[in-house]
């Protein structure tokens, strides 16, 4: 998603990393990517192979970053600025272009079914804005707006329609530029983590950061599930239960079968509490996202990036395929 420009693809009949790959080099894909999260800003740069030249990870004070999808995200912008500042005096950005991965909560995506979608993007974008107009809690025409096309269960076209009010990418955006980079494109940060999941079967990723817990199935070449919820900060193994049942209970009941892994991400010191809990309900594996095959084959350095829940950092080097 970029604000600067919007697209869509013809894709739909790869695999989903292939076509979330195919999504972002139709646009820049830089090799120097940034996240700003509620609670810290991370940023790497990477070379040719995917090799690991550089990356840095800033603490943010509280209330520096407040992610919402309709209000002002950033009410304390020089704190903002001052973390990048120091995060970019060791991944430096040369004032060329940059991926920037936003928290969840500002990005709504939605799986919409469709008899037919015009190939051409303008005359596809004002359908999508009027299917999404009563699901939105702001002016549909405030928005920025992409998507990618997918077979649903049926073989029929499903279109997943990433939305975001426009005002608030360009807070993100804004700071960025206003230290010297260039945005090349704009995306969430769970959005970017998705290449790190099999496309064999039915898998859950159960991903936290700070406040936010976002909820995703993925089965084979499908996005099935996509929910990012605010959750208290002293999450427990209950309240993620009931958070994620309801995204289970529709796969189940849209699909007509169960998961068949869960991946966790972002949850720390507790992960073995929570991993427990979620396989004694399930009755399914459960594992920290590190142990998945695709972080598995990367190399050592870039595996413990995903240790320290840089997953999103890790997943945009896989997606543009550097």
């Amino acid at each position: 998603m970029s604000s600067a420009a919007t697209i869509s693809t013809r894709f739909y009949e790869l695999g989903l990393v292939r076509r979330i790959e195919r999504w972002l080099n139709a646009m820049p894909h830089p090799s120097c990517v940034v996240e700003i999260a509620a609670n810290r800003v991370s940023a790497a740069r990477w070379g040719k192979g995917g090799h690991l030249e550089s990356f840095a990870t800033e603490e943010l004070p509280a209330g520096a970053v407040m992610p919402s999808p309709v209000d002002a995200n950033i009410p304390q912008p020089e704190a903002l600025k001052s973390a990048l500042r120091r995060v970019f005096g060791r991944v430096p950005h040369h004032g060329g272009l940059l991926a920037l991965l936003i928290p969840d909560p500002v990005v709504r995506l939605f799986i919409l079914p469709f008899e037919t979608l015009p190939r051409s993007a303008e005359e596809a974008r004002p359908l999508l804005r009027w299917r999404l107009k009563k699901s939105i809690p702001f002016d549909v025409e405030e928005t920025v707006i992409s998507w990618m096309r997918q077979k649903g269960r049926d073989g029929k076209l499903e279109v997943m329609a990433a939305v975001a009010r426009q005002r608030i990418v360009r807070e993100y955006e804004q700071v960025i530029e206003s230290l010297g980079a260039s945005i090349g494109i704009v995306l969430s940060s769970t959005l970017a983590s998705l290449p790190l999941l099999e496309e064999r079967g039915a898998t859950l990723l159960v991903r936290r950061s700070a406040k936010t817990l976002t909820t995703v199935i993925v089965r084979g070449a499908n996005l099935c599930v996509y929910r990012s919820s605010e959750m208290s900060a002293d999450l427990t193994p209950h309240a993620m239960l009931e958070e994620i049942f309801p995204a289970i209970v529709y796969y189940q009941d849209t699909w007509g079968e169960s998961v068949d892994r869960v991946w966790l991400a972002g949850l720390g010191a507790r992960d073995e509490i929570f991993r427990r809990a979620l396989s004694d309900e399930l009755k399914v594996p459960v594992a920290a996202l590190p142990g998945a095959p695709e972080v598995s084959r990367l190399g050592s350095e870039v595996k413990d990036l995903v240790d320290q829940n840089l997953d999103a950092l890790v997943g945009w080097t896989l997606n543009v395929g550097l």
